[in-house]
C-alpha cells in the first residue's frame, strides 16, 4: 500500500479531494493511504508562528525550518521519500509519476506566503518539484495534483489495468478523440470508422488522430520522424 503525508498550514483545502472518487475509493479499499497534516502541530511556542520575515528584509512572510523539520522527523521511515512543491523545482510530468509509484512511502511539503526557508530544500528534502510555470495561492493545490497524479497509476485504483495506459502522455502522445452515443447529434456524427467493427481499422485510426492531435497542440512531445 502506498502511503502518503501531505504537510500543509490549510489541509481543508486538499482534504475533501481525496476523499471523493477514485482515490476515496482506493483508500477504501486500502490500496493508498492519504493523510494532510496541519503543519501548526510542530510549531514551537504558545502561538504556533509558522512564518517569520526573511533575513536581508523583503516583502512577505517566509515559511520557518523548525515545524517543517519536526513533521518530517515524527513522520519518515526507511522507506520515506521526501518531496518539496516549489516553483525551483524539477517540472513534474507523466514519467516522474510512474517513478514515484515505486515508493513506499511519500511526504510531499507544501509551500506558502513568499516561500520556503532553504534550509528545507538543502537538508531535509529529496527533490523539489514544481508543476508548472505559473503562480498558485499554495503548495497544497500544486500536492493535489501530484498526489492524483500518481495514485491513479497505482495497480488497482482505476479498476481497470488498460485505462491508464490509454490516457493522454503514456506514450508521450495526446489521446485519441472518444466518441459515445448517440451516433449522431445535431447534425454531428460520430467517425464512421468508430461503427464500422473493424477493430484494426479503429486502431489505426485512433493512432493517427493521437498523433494529429499531438502535432496540432503539443509537438513539444514528438520525436523530429513524428513531426512531419
Amino acid at each position: 500500500m502506498l502511503r502518503i503525508d501531505v504537510l500543509t498550514l490549510f489541509p481543508g483545502l486538499i482534504e475533501g479531494a481525496f476523499r471523493e472518487s477514485m482515490l476515496g475509493k482506493a483508500q477504501e479499499n486500502r490500496l493508498i493511504q492519504i493523510q494532510c497534516h496541519n503543519l501548526r502541530r510542530w510549531a514551537p511556542g504558545r502561538h504556533r508562528v509558522t512564518d517569520e520575515p526573511p533575513y536581508g528584509g523583503g516583502p512577505g512572510m517566509v515559511m520557518k525550518i523548525e515545524p517543517i523539520s519536526g513533521a518530517i522527523d515524527e513522520l519518515r521511515t526507511e522507506e520515506t521519500y521526501t518531496i518539496l512543491m516549489g516553483p525551483a523545482g524539477r517540472r513534474f510530468d507523466q514519467e516522474h509519476a510512474r517513478r514515484l509509484t515505486n515508493k513506499a512511502h511519500l511526504i510531499l511539503v507544501c509551500g506558502h506566503y513568499e516561500g520556503v526557508d532553504h534550509r528545507v530544500a538543502e537538508h531535509l528534502v529529496d527533490e523539489e518539484l514544481s508543476i508548472g510555470d505559473y503562480i498558485l495561492t499554495n503548495g497544497a493545490i500544486a500536492a493535489a495534483v501530484v498526489v492524483d497524479a500518481v495514485c491513479r497509476l497505482v495497480p488497482g485504483v482505476l479498476g481497470s489495468g488498460e485505462s491508464a495506459g490509454e490516457e493522454s502522455f503514456s506514450h508521450d502522445l495526446l489521446e485519441y478523440p472518444q466518441y459515445t452515443r448517440p451516433a449522431e447529434f445535431a447534425g454531428w456524427r460520430v467517425p464512421d470508422i468508430l461503427l464500422s467493427g473493424n477493430h484494426e481499422g479503429i486502431r489505426q485510426w485512433r493512432r493517427e488522430q493521437a498523433l494529429k492531435m499531438t502535432r496540432e497542440r503539443r509537438p513539444d512531445l514528438l520525436g523530429d520522424s513524428e513531426k512531419m
